[in-house]
């Protein structure tokens, strides 16, 4: 079986933090790849998002010199929510039945996918890796009463305390980014005007 990771997220900017968590993820797994695709209209947020043609090419220049990360614009190509479940779907359709594939989510998040759409026949066609920092304490006994049937394993990771939202005020105000996101994505930041 193939084993490819998936590393979903608005990626407003994408930063270092993302990088460490899918090549973490990526060298305790054993995975072949992993692919980013960021989401075009995802259902849990409702903040205006810079437009999805910006965030696909910051995730691509942050990503390009890796050559087990790659980019997918599957979500941006077709219109409507952004619901995992059919993202994971049409991904089988195009690798077939002998990948399995692996949801990275960030363990502060798991309390959210009782919410999302379908999450019971999604548990059941994809696993989730849960990424923490070694202090986050997390109870799997709440997924446990949930789903009677879960896919979740847990992985601690090196976390910085970096957040797009973070770095999007930091543009604002001013403030350099340097160090916190890759220096071809600041370049484009910069070119774009975005974020000021």
């Amino acid at each position: 079986m193939k084993k490819i990771g998936i590393m979903g997220g608005t990626f407003d900017p994408i930063h270092v933090g993302h990088l460490m968590i899918a090549e973490a993820v990526w060298d305790e797994y054993k995975l072949e790849k992993v692919l980013f695709i960021p989401s075009a209209n995802p259902p849990h947020k409702h903040d205006v998002m810079t437009s999805a043609r910006h965030r696909f090419n910051m995730t691509l220049l942050a990503t390009c010199s890796n050559p087990h990360f790659e980019v997918s614009s599957i979500e941006m190509d077709r219109t409507g929510p952004s619901y995992t479940i059919d993202t994971i779907k049409a991904l089988k359709k195009i690798y077939g039945d002998d990948t399995d594939f692996y949801f990275i989510i960030g363990a502060d998040c798991i309390h959210e996918l009782p919410s999302w759409h379908k999450i019971d026949e999604l548990l059941k066609i994809c696993k989730f890796i849960a990424t923490k920092r070694p202090s986050y304490k997390l109870d799997l006994s709440i997924i446990a009463k949930e789903f009677s049937d879960y896919n979740i394993q847990l992985l601690e990771t090196p976390e910085l305390e970096i957040s797009s939202t973070d770095i999007r005020q930091r543009i604002k105000k001013g403030y350099s980014i340097q160090y916190i996101t890759t220096e071809q994505v600041q370049q484009y930041i910069r070119k774009e005007e975005l974020y000021l």
